[in-house]
């Protein structure tokens, strides 16, 4: 074998050995790989500028950061995004490849962080969603935003806490803001019909509450809900898919614009990894995700909003 041959045989095994331990480290601390991983494939993090990274609380889980495109000139939809982790765990640092493909698309994007177990349980996850958009209201103007156009979006837990924002008006009237706030809302593989709490996570979540009934998101369905987008995959064996096509299904019943998304051989941890690459070269939650909120936070939706 010549030189060429070897050289192109070692090359085949390093790639091999890196990916190997790119497996490795995603099985042990996923989203912050993934996220560097990200950045590092997009180059850094030179087309997106933090505009905001504060505390909005005193618990330490209790922050938001906040990005912008580079050049910036007007003011931009705001896409508000809660991160999954079981209602325990989970940083909003970790997500920025987020920001890195929403800011891309003409976004701000703000990633936001709650109250986890065992330091709260429910609602304090909402209490603390209602905050995150009551900071959003008040400030996101001054730093390049336009808070009259803001889509919401989470994953798994995060799905639950977007859905239940958009369902239930309690949370943000709660902060003194109405429906109005929230254009639209995507939810990824989120479990909206989880009774009777079955595992750890649900148990130590929301085992406290006084009405079980009013945790759930299926129970807070009514005719004036923003639009919402529910994805989910049909190998989701986590968050089984039928949690978004029973809420789809009731809130087309209540005559509520939805859209349900069912992406083939999708897991609950691969539909959002589709957002960084390298696995965003798989465009179909991303081809769902980005019209959906185009056409929610355009000017004319939200000035007919306004109107109303």
């Amino acid at each position: 074998m010549g030189w060429i041959g070897w050289t192109a045989l070692c090359l085949v095994l390093l790639g091999g050995l890196g990916f190997l331990a790119f497996r490795h480290a995603l099985e042990r601390n996923s989203v912050a790989v993934l996220d560097s991983a990200d950045k590092l494939l997009n180059g850094g993090d030179g087309a997106i500028r933090q505009v905001a990274d504060l505390r909005y609380g005193q618990d330490p889980a209790q922050k938001l950061e906040m990005f912008v495109p580079q050049g910036t000139t007007a003011p931009l939809p705001i896409l508000v995004f809660v991160h999954g982790g079981s209602w325990a765990s989970g940083d909003p640092h970790d997500y920025r490849f987020i920001a890195r493909t929403f800011c891309a698309q003409g976004f701000a994007v703000v990633l936001a962080g709650y109250r986890l177990y065992p330091q709260a349980q429910f609602p304090a996850m909402l209490e603390d969603g209602a905050a995150t958009l009551r900071w959003v209201h008040d400030h996101a103007t001054k730093l390049g935003g336009d808070p009259a156009r803001v889509a919401l979006m989470g994953h798994s837990a995060g799905a639950y806490n977007v859905a239940m924002l958009t369902l239930d008006p309690q949370w943000l009237t709660g902060v003194g803001l109405d429906g109005r706030t929230i254009r639209g809302t995507v939810a990824l593989a989120g479990p909206f019909d989880f009774l009777p709490l079955d595992s750890d996570a649900t148990i130590n979540a929301f085992g406290k509450a006084a009405d079980l009934a009013q945790t759930q998101p299926v129970n807070f369905v009514r005719k004036d809900a923003p639009p919402m987008l529910l994805v989910t995959g049909d190998a989701d064996t986590r968050v089984r898919p039928r949690n978004s096509q029973l809420l789809a299904q009731l809130l087309t019943k209540a005559g509520v614009p939805n859209q349900p998304v069912l992406l083939e051989g999708v897991t609950h941890e691969k539909i959002i990894m589709m957002f960084a690459q390298p696995f965003s070269r798989d465009t179909r939650a991303l081809d769902a995700v980005l019209p959906f909120l185009q056409r929610v936070t355009a000017p004319s939706v939200a000035v007919q909003a306004a109107q109303r």
